[in-house]
Formats: C-alpha cells, sequence, structure tokens
C-alpha cells in the first residue's frame, strides 16, 4: 500500500489561504469590468477578478459605482471575484461594506483594504467588516487582502501578515515610491527600475517574508507598460524566483495569460518533482538518489508543494504523478 505525501511528510498540506490564484486581475471601468468577468468564466477560473471601488470610482460618484458592483456581483463570475473598497477611513468605506455585506456578502470572495497604515487601523477595519457580514445574516465576513504602500504599513508588515482575517498582501509600488516625496526617482516605477532600486526591493522581500513565515499570499506589484509582454514576463518569473511572490497583479486583460505563464513552475520542475516523489513514495519516503543528489523529506516536501500547486493551476502533469497523487482512490 502507497504512503500518500500527505500522510509521510509533515507540513504537506499547505493552510486554507497559503494558495490563491497566481493572478488578481483588477478593473474599474464597466466595460472592463464586464469583459474581465467573461474571461475568467472562458478561462474556467484560473484567475481572480478585483472589482475596483477605489481607483474604478468618480469623486463623489461611489454610491453608483457601488450599484454596478453589486450587478456585477449579482450575475454570473466565472470564478472568485473580490472587490477593492476604498481606505478604511476614507467617507466612503462604512457605506461600501454595508451595501456589499447587505446586497451581495454571499458571493464576494474577498475584500481589498488599500492604503493600510497600522496594524491598528487594520484591525479597525476587519471588526467593522466582520460586523457588517453578521448585520446582514452572515455568519462570517469575506478572507481581507491589504495593500502594502505606505512607511507605517512597510513597518509593521509582519503584524498585517499575521492578522487572522488576512489571506494576502500586495504591494503598492507607485504609492510606495509617491511616498518618498521624490527621493526615489520616477523610473523605480518603471518594470527594469522596480527590480533595482534598493527600497523597492527592501519593500517586496519584507512583504514576502512576512507573508511566507505566516501561511499568507504574497502578492506582487503591477507592470504599467501595457504592451510589452515580453518586459511582462520577465517581471513575474523575477517576481515568482527571485522574490518568493506566488501571486501577481495583472491591469489589462492582456496581461493576464502571460503572467500565469510566468508564474507557473516550469515543465522540466515539474517533470523532475514527479520522478523524485514517484521514487520516494517506492522508497516508503525514505532518502533516495536522483541524477547523482541525495533527496529526502526536506526536499520532498518542497516537489510536492510544487505539484500540488500545478495541480491546482490545472496545468498539465505527468501521467503516473496524476495518478498516484491527484486521481481518488477507488472502493
Amino acid at each position: 500500500m502507497r504512503i500518500h505525501p500527505h500522510d509521510a511528510l509533515s507540513d504537506a498540506q499547505d493552510p486554507p489561504s497559503r494558495w490563491l490564484p497566481p493572478v488578481d486581475h483588477y478593473c474599474g471601468v464597466e466595460k472592463l469590468m464586464r469583459k474581465s468577468l467573461a474571461l475568467q468564466a472562458e478561462w474556467q477560473g484560473r484567475f481572480d477578478v478585483t472589482l475596483d471601488c477605489e481607483d474604478g470610482a468618480a469623486v463623489g460618484a461611489e454610491a453608483a459605482h457601488v450599484d454596478l458592483v453589486v450587478d456585477l456581483l449579482r450575475g454570473p463570475t466565472g470564478g472568485r471575484v473580490g472587490v477593492r473598497v476604498h481606505p478604511v477611513d476614507h467617507p466612503a468605506f462604512e457605506m461600501e461594506v454595508h451595501r456589499l455585506a447587505h446586497e451581495a456578502g454571499e458571493r464576494l470572495a474577498y475584500l481589498m483594504l488599500p492604503k493600510i497604515d497600522s496594524a491598528e487601523q487594520l484591525h479597525r477595519g476587519a471588526v467593522r467588516v466582520q460586523q457588517a457580514w453578521r448585520q446582514a445574516g452572515h455568519e462570517q465576513g469575506p478572507p481581507l487582502q491589504a495593500l502594502v504602500e505606505t512607511h507605517g504599513a512597510l513597518r509593521e508588515v509582519d503584524a498585517l501578515a499575521a492578522h487572522p482575517d488576512i489571506e494576502s498582501l500586495s504591494f503598492g509600488l507607485m504609492d510606495f515610491v509617491s511616498a518618498h516625496r521624490g527621493a526615489i526617482p520616477a523610473e523605480a516605477m518603471g518594470v527594469q527600475g522596480q527590480f533595482q532600486h534598493p527600497l523597492v526591493l527592501r519593500a517586496k522581500l519584507a512583504i514576502s517574508a512576512a507573508c511566507h513565515a505566516h501561511g499568507k499570499v504574497p502578492s506582487h506589484c503591477v507592470v504599467t507598460e501595457l504592451q510589452d509582454l515580453a518586459q511582462l514576463r520577465n517581471a513575474g518569473r523575477r517576481a515568482a524566483r527571485e522574490l518568493g511572490y506566488t501571486r501577481m497583479w495583472s491591469i489589462h486583460p492582456a496581461q493576464i495569460e502571460p503572467l500565469l505563464a510566468a508564474l507557473a513552475p516550469d515543465p522540466s520542475e515539474l517533470d523532475e518533482a514527479a520522478d523524485i516523489l514517484c521514487a520516494a513514495q517506492d522508497a516508503d519516503w525514505a532518502p533516495t538518489r536522483h541524477r547523482d543528489r541525495l533527496h529526502d523529506r526536506a526536499s520532498y516536501r518542497y516537489y510536492w508543494h510544487l505539484l500540488s500547486q500545478a495541480h491546482r493551476q490545472q496545468i498539465a502533469l505527468p501521467a503516473e504523478a496524476v495518478l498516484r497523487f491527484f486521481t481518488p482512490p477507488t472502493a
């Protein structure tokens, strides 16, 4: 009887918030919101869609924008759909949270809180969200995501990641650069500069490390160069391979497919992972040798997480690995 990785390896199962779809697509204009939801259905939910009430709404038209968002949430969707509301201390925050809870609370996959400045502010926002959802008759509120884009948020990033309602932290590149009042050059907001400036890299690494320490998902910032898809793919690969990000923002439909590819594991590594894990299972998870390298349960856990991630992303895996690890046993 073969022992499954779940039973053989400690920490083989991720906590519920540890894995999210690798692309989070933001849209705030009606035409693009409808197009994004249709594309999500076509792609069978392989990416999240975040409907934007903050930057998407015209000043003074926040209530009308919520009308639109609620209408879209109540309609057909093809996967997880979240909403970005205004900052916790903004006058529109209470209205948006109340209406979303009462009019579309059961349809919301998550709520994004922007411009968080402290753990205390996050706590206040989380309490208010939970209250609104309970008042609307729901057992609990949705998972929260938060944007780290201020000095205060970066200073308390570990506490933000530790909050029980948080499932993901995102880096707000442009607001973070702007908060330095010209001390960081504008080029640091570009697709190349954001991987070179030390202060920006420091922020990205702090967010990623805090998320991984608390079992949450680090989400990488946008690339604003909409037409340069080669640069976009390179940014996605660097975010994943160099900085440990497992999720990334898209702000144009053309960015979704390149980012899904960039954040996916390499096929050759998946083949190697399958070979190593099948051999390990045959050896009852004792140490094994593969291509003249020793492997034991420490590396087995790495390769198991890799295969699990690919399986969740609906990426094709070697047939033997699918049969052994992802096919329910027959009675």
